[in-house]
């Protein structure tokens, strides 16, 4: 590996120098405030940077957003206490998903067979009504389809069906999610 020739190719962070600038020295640190406890000013604050914000959103204290402008949060999304959504590429996070606390959501790896370690990223959408466990993650790529349930400690490589629970690392599918009414 030659780290000495590494470049991040055509890569962009999606922002011009500026905005760059005012997120990581205003917008991040007043949204993973410990002190300011508003989800709706945090809410606030990421909308100004670009973010889609739906309404009664969660958000706990340490939350960290690489880049708001590639985020997308439905109605009633929680994340919880020091999640981490490392967003080079595009997150969505559908409606009454919850995320949380130490979940790491990364888009970005590297190419371990490249001699340059080449930058490679790609989406994460989290579908309607998922939960995603404490200290989980989600590689770059992954769906986690509707209703499912990636447990505590988890690690989800590849997209996880609807309606299922998977625990594990690499996670794996160990039933069926039932919702009683």
């Amino acid at each position: 590996m030659r780290l000495d020739s590494y470049t991040v190719g055509i890569y962009s962070p999606g922002a011009n120098l500026g905005k760059q600038i005012l997120w990581y020295y205003l917008g991040s640190p007043l949204v993973s405030s410990y002190l300011i406890t508003s989800s709706g000013f945090k809410s606030w604050i990421l909308s100004c940077f670009g973010a889609q914000i739906g309404k009664g959103v969660r958000i706990k204290q340490g939350v960290r957003i690489k880049f708001p402008w590639r985020l997308v949060l439905g109605d009633f999304v929680w994340l919880g206490e020091n999640c981490w959504i490392d967003n080079l590429a595009l997150v969505t996070i559908e409606d009454h998903s919850c995320i949380s606390q130490n979940v790491y959501l990364c888009t970005g790896n590297h190419d371990w067979s490249d001699k340059n370690f080449k930058l490679k990223y790609a989406p994460i959408k989290i579908e309607e009504g998922c939960w995603i466990g404490a200290q989980a993650m989600v590689a770059p790529g992954v769906t986690i389809g509707k209703g499912a349930v990636l447990c505590l400690g988890s690690v989800a490589f590849y997209s996880l069906e609807p309606m299922k629970i998977y625990a594990g690392n690499p996670a794996q599918l160990i039933k069926e999610r039932n919702i009683l009414e």
